[in-house]
């Protein structure tokens, strides 16, 4: 008489295996999301600072065709935007304005760039930090 040995069950080396290739995905998939996450939080600060620019405008045309003080909160204000894309994490939004310009920029999420926009319609990425003081109010 023969018997069968073969059992129907897995080894614990085939069991291990299979671990290490769900772990090795998952580690893969994890990385992807962290970069997607990135450029999502990219959009929102994109998407907060090209509001900022209307918003101003209509600031600029209610207040008696001045900026000063636009960058603050309130009724037609830029500031609650500016607040909404320095937390979406990161740096801090930079805004400054004078009574003819004004400009706001805030680092990326992704990389180390600036986006930038001003009173100017410009909304460009910079390498480098283009504000530095309230008499540099041009993006670039």
């Amino acid at each position: 008489m023969m018997t069968n040995t073969n059992g129907r069950g897995f080894t614990l080396i085939e069991l291990l295996v299979v671990i290490a290739i769900i772990g090795i995905l998952a580690s893969v998939v994890l990385a992807s999301l962290n970069s997607a996450r990135d450029k999502g939080a990219d959009a929102a600060i994109k998407s907060n600072l090209n509001n900022a620019r209307a918003q101003a405008e209509l600031f600029y045309d209610s207040n008696a065709r001045t900026y000063t003080t636009v960058c603050t909160t309130g009724t037609n204000h830029i500031g609650a935007l500016v607040s909404a894309a320095t937390g979406v994490g990161g740096t801090a939004a930079t805004c400054a304005d004078t009574a003819t310009a004004w400009a706001v920029q805030k680092q990326l999420m992704s990389t180390t760039q600036f986006y930038c926009v001003d009173s100017t319609g410009a909304a460009t990425t910079t390498a480098a930090s283009s504000i530095t003081a309230d008499t540099d109010l041009v993006c670039g």
